[in-house]
């Protein structure tokens, strides 16, 4: 699958609602940003935890997609996040994925995500499951 091709499957679904924008996306690299918007946000007018995780799955599920087997599909198992830092409404954030393990029933994936400042704000690991058609 493309890059194009899975930007337009993500545009009408929960990702797009949260303005994911994908810059690439391959087998073993996705890159994206994401604008903080307030509904976005917690107190303080930063990003919600729940909005770094939901980013972050949705790379790790990307990538996943674009390292599947036909006919197999996806779905997350296990997540982990530690949160670095904050991000603050009106700034971007931006999210690269790359793969600590890619096996045949599983595979695990590490999302940085940074803020505009190019700091960190979360690290995220994520477990994907590998179903075959």
């Amino acid at each position: 699958m493309d890059l194009q091709t899975m930007k337009a499957r993500l545009a009408p679904l929960f990702p797009g609602l949260m303005g994911v924008e994908l810059e690439e996306a391959t087998p073993d690299r996705v890159v994206a940003t994401m604008q903080v918007r307030p509904d976005l946000c917690t107190a303080g007018s930063t990003l919600h935890g729940g909005a770094f995780m939901a980013f972050a799955d949705t790379l790790g599920a990307v990538a996943t997609v674009m390292s599947l087997p036909a006919g197999a599909r996806t779905t997350t198992i296990e997540s982990k996040t530690n949160f670095l830092g904050g991000a603050p409404v009106g700034t971007t954030v931006r999210g690269e994925t790359t793969p600590i393990h890619k096996g045949r029933t599983t595979m695990v994936w590490q999302t940085r995500i940074t803020g505009g400042n190019g700091k960190p704000c979360a690290i995220v690991i994520q477990t994907q499951l590998v179903i075959q058609g």
